[in-house]
Parts: structure tokens; C-alpha cells; sequence
């Protein structure tokens, strides 16, 4: 039986999905409360992880350990770094690494993680198409797949921006992604991460990330519910 895991680093990014639960229970581990129930007829658990990478991979670590999730998907906001991403359009990923990760001097990559066979940890196939087939119902032609770049930092400057973009490929950053990706990729979970633009990640984003966070949180539970429905 499929059961998903879904994890949000911010309280606006999770409470919609929490308040549409059924016969739903909380446990808290680590600080975290794990909503466990039904979303759309859908066995799920839903948390929020809080802001930054170890939060993130521990979250993930958990929901495979303590309550069995058989995918996982990460929802929430992320700074465009690509010009054809618009404020409010959605990103479904084809695979996550980190921009913030470095160790060159020893013949690594850089965001290469010493000891891993992959640069970059690979979505899954199918519950990506899945989540890329839900976004599109949602926000009809702002849907794009790619590579999301991962880091402890909210990226607000032009130079760091351009500097992401030259190293990683990748046409989103945040702050979370890459963690679950990495967790999920050495307990063989299949996962998605699905991520609205909510700034431009450059010397405009402290503006636009107020305005539009609301807006981008709401999107990112919208596809997560249709998701959780076509996955029964």
C-alpha cells in the first residue's frame, strides 16, 4: 500500500494540507510534529521540518524509519534562476543537489558528495510525472521540470544567484530539497520535490518573498492534495 510522506520547512507551507487530513493523529519526534491520516483518501504523514538541510534529512529520516512512507515528496517555495520561471510558476524536479557543498581540493566536484555514485540525486520517474501531471491541472502552463539547487542560505543577490546557476544547472534554489533527496536516495524511497517560485532569488527577492510566499505555499498544497488523490 502506498503511503507518502510529505515534508514542508514552514508552517504556511503544511497547514492547509494538515487541515484537509482525515482521521489524522500527531506524534511529536525531535521537536517535529508528524500528522499521520488520510489526504484525499491517501494514507499520508505530513510535517514541517523546519528551514535548512539537517532538519530537512532528519524529517526524512524519520518518516522512513518510524512511520514506513513508501514515497516522499517535499513541497514548498523557491527562488527562480531561471528567467523563463515567473513569481507563482512550479518546478517539479528531475534531480536535487547542493550548491553550498564543496570539498575540490580532494578531486570532488563541486557539490559533489564524497562517498555518493551521483552528483545530483535523481527524482523518481513516475511520481514525478505524476506531480508535474497535478501541477499543470493546477496552474495550466507554468509547470517546468529541472535540476534544484540546495544550500543554508536565502539567496537574495545577484552575484550568488549567477554564481548557483554557472555551477549547478539547476533552475531553482531553497533551502531543503537536496537533504530529503539525498536521504531518500540512500533508502531507495522514491521522491519528488515540487517547488513555486516565490522570488527571483536576486537584489529583488527580500520584496517579492512576503508577497507572493502566500501565494506560492497555496499552489505547492493545491498539487500536493491532487497528487495524493491520483496516487490511490
Amino acid at each position: 500500500m502506498t503511503k507518502l510522506g510529505i515534508i514542508g520547512a514552514m508552517e504556511l507551507e503544511v497547514e492547509s494540507l494538515i487541515s484537509a487530513m482525515g482521521d489524522k493523529t500527531c506524534r511529536t519526534v525531535a521537536g517535529s510534529g508528524f500528522y499521520e491520516g488520510t489526504l484525499e483518501g491517501l494514507p499520508v504523514v505530513v510535517v514541517r521540518c523546519g528551514v535548512g538541510k539537517v532538519n530537512a534529512a532528519l524529517c526524512a529520516q524519520i518518516l522512513i524509519d518510524r512511520f514506513s512512507i513508501t514515497h516522499l515528496v517535499n513541497t514548498g517555495v523557491a527562488g527562480s534562476l531561471n528567467a523563463k520561471l515567473d513569481i507563482g510558476d512550479l518546478v517539479i524536479s528531475t534531480d536535487a543537489m547542493y550548491h553550498d557543498f564543496t570539498v575540490e581540493q580532494l578531486g570532488y566536484a563541486p557539490g559533489q558528495v564524497p562517498g555518493m555514485d551521483v552528483l545530483a540525486f535523481p527524482a523518481d520517474e513516475a511520481l514525478s510525472n505524476l506531480a508535474f501531471a497535478a501541477a499543470e491541472a493546477v496552474n495550466p502552463g507554468h509547470t517546468h521540470r529541472g535540476r534544484v539547487a540546495t544550500g543554508d542560505q536565502f539567496v537574495a543577490e545577484k552575484g550568488k544567484k549567477e554564481a548557483i546557476i554557472a555551477a549547478t544547472g539547476a533552475v531553482c534554489t531553497e533551502m531543503e530539497g537536496g537533504a530529503i533527496a539525498q536521504t531518500a536516495y540512500r533508502n531507495g524511497i522514491p521522491f519528488a520535490i515540487l517547488r513555486a517560485i516565490s522570488d527571483k532569488a536576486d537584489d529583488s527577492a527580500e520584496m517579492d518573498y512576503p508577497t507572493f510566499e502566500a501565494i506560492a505555499a497555496r499552489h505547492c498544497a493545491q498539487v500536493t492534495s491532487l497528487l495524493a488523490k491520483r496516487l490511490c
